[in-house]
């Protein structure tokens, strides 16, 4: 299993002592990575209206650069190798982008920014920006029962091997995989398939829907689900194939179980399926769930 090098935690302005950090920490100190902590400030500015905005943004660069200052010291004693850095920026994501070319890191760890729904019809929301360019693994944090997760799930879809995106399960088992070897979890494997219509989107296959999904073509399913799970050596009982309405069920089985972090895949979508919002987007609508999304090679 590869062994995390560096970790990228990305802060806003108003971050201070979150989820995301405690996990970024956590992860940093158990693997040995070097921690690379950003605040990324977004530039106030009222079009020149008021005099002040400059001083304003000095004065918020300033703050976050004295309590990074604070917690890196805290972290070094702590025993891990932490750099840091504030910068202030009118495009959050694009900074963040340019972060990760410049450090390459094996993870991008953020705690999760909930939208209200009419805000996400407008605009749409950084975490989600994230999710579709960022080339490396995203790991969006939104509560943490305890610092290292003791629980990861990699949610698959086993369809026909020929399939295009089927590589993706093998990258999303892997990424599960060294997550929980390096935190010394469980690893457990998940799959749901909507009786009335399946979409498999975003857990390796694209987006495919069957009307009239049958028993058959479930139990075809469920035996490639037990032999993925067979060939990566994930134990029966810690092997969850459920129908049900994709995101709700996924969620219902978050809230439900032990799990600390799902680990779901990313794949390049169609102009309506980015209007409307991934799986994986979606689900990080619910707060109790962390999310470790892996991208699909282009």
């Amino acid at each position: 299993m590869s062994q995390y090098q560096r970790l990228f935690l990305m802060v806003g302005a108003q971050t201070r002592h979150t989820p995301a950090l405690e996990r970024a920490a956590a992860l940093a100190h158990a693997t040995g990575a070097t921690l690379h902590i950003c605040a990324i400030v977004e530039e106030f500015d009222t079009l020149g209206l008021l005099s002040g905005d400059e001083h304003l943004n000095e004065n918020r660069v300033e703050d976050n650069r004295q309590w990074l200052a604070d917690e890196a010291m805290l972290l070094h004693e702590n025993g891990i190798r932490v750099s840091t850095d504030v910068i202030l920026t009118r495009d959050v994501v694009q900074t963040a982008l340019e972060q990760v070319a410049d450090i390459e890191p094996d993870l991008l760890i953020k705690d999760v920014q909930h939208e209200p729904t009419y805000k996400r019809l407008l605009f749409t929301p950084v975490d989600w920006q994230l999710l579709r360019e960022c080339p490396c693994p995203v790991h969006l944090v939104s509560a943490v029962h305890c610092p290292l997760p003791r629980v990861v799930v990699a949610a698959v879809d086993p369809t026909h091997p020929d399939h295009p995106h089927n590589d993706l399960n093998e990258r999303v088992i892997q990424a599960a995989s060294e997550l929980a070897h390096q935190c010394n979890a469980e690893l457990h494997l998940l799959h749901v398939c909507d009786s009335a219509h399946t979409h498999m989107a975003d857990f390796g296959a694209g987006t495919v829907t069957m009307p009239g999904f049958g028993g058959d073509v479930r139990k075809s399913i469920h035996k490639v689900f037990e032999h993925l799970a067979e060939r990566h050596a994930v134990p029966p009982e810690r092997q969850h194939f459920l129908s049900a309405p994709i995101t709700r069920s996924i969620a219902d089985f978050v809230a439900h179980s032990r799990t600390d972090v799902l680990v779901m895949g990313n794949h390049p979508r169609k102009l309506l399926e980015r209007l409307m919002g991934s799986t994986t987007e979606h689900v990080l609508d619910h707060t109790l769930c962390n999310v470790l999304a892996v991208k699909a090679v282009a």
